[in-house]
């Protein structure tokens, strides 16, 4: 890949599921997703859970809203606060990328003033897609409280939702995996997760919460991280 990221943001963990693996989810989710009305997942495979969910994502067409509450039976649209233009939107959010719902699922959003976090992935032609690449941080005043919790990762149809336009970077285009929906969705099915069960959560970044505008900045210019030196 010839653009260069800062080094804040992380790329997927490399162990790759196998065929065993790939054929047991399928089994999973054509089970699951069979019985439907959302049901809880009884995941009870040897793999990670999160390999699990970016298999879904990434091969079934399957959208992820990571969450505390384990009941929602019905998603409506939300007026959110963002620093976004799509993501200010009366939506449902969702992401085509199951690591980057699973954080939503196990920071507690409670015990943090803010978040700052995305996915990527980078285009420099067409059809050529570099990544995922990712970044997750939360109010550095709540870092050292490990502000997580056991959360739900929903899987809902992907038709539901749009994704977010491509951003210019150059001469290569930033994609990034935030959906919105603008209609009420039942979830396809759900699944606990466990802040362990996060495999980047000891790589949880912590910000200051009066320089948002800072970071938001910095994600979208591919500059360094505000603050280090």
């Amino acid at each position: 890949m010839n653009i260069r990221l800062p080094d804040y943001w992380m790329t997927r963990p490399g162990v790759d599921a196998d065929e065993n693996a790939r054929a047991a989810f399928d089994a999973l989710l054509r089970t699951t997703l069979g019985s439907g009305g959302g049901a809880p997942i009884d995941y009870t495979l040897p793999w990670p859970k999160w390999q699990f969910l970016c298999h879904a994502a990434d091969h079934h067409g399957i959208a992820m809203h990571g969450s505390g509450d384990p009941n929602i039976a019905r998603f409506e649209p939300r007026q959110p606060i963002d620093l976004t233009d799509f993501g200010n939107q009366k939506a449902i959010y969702a992401a085509s990328d199951g690591l980057w719902a699973m954080f939503f699922a196990v920071v507690d959003r409670d015990r943090v003033g803010s978040i700052t976090n995305a996915c990527i992935r980078v285009a420099e032609e067409p059809g050529a897609l570099h990544g995922p690449y990712y970044v997750f941080s939360v109010s550095q005043s709540a870092l050292p409280g490990r502000p997580w919790r056991t959360g739900t990762v929903y899987l809902l149809p992907r038709d539901a939702f749009i994704s977010q336009p491509p951003v210019a970077f150059g001469s290569s285009q930033i994609h990034i995996a935030q959906l919105a929906g603008f209609a009420p969705v039942q979830p396809l099915a759900k699944l606990t997760v466990e802040p362990a069960d996060f495999p980047f959560l000891t790589q949880i970044r912590g910000h200051d919460d009066t320089r948002l505008h800072e970071y938001a900045a910095a994600l979208q210019a591919g500059a360094a991280w505000p603050g280090d030196s």
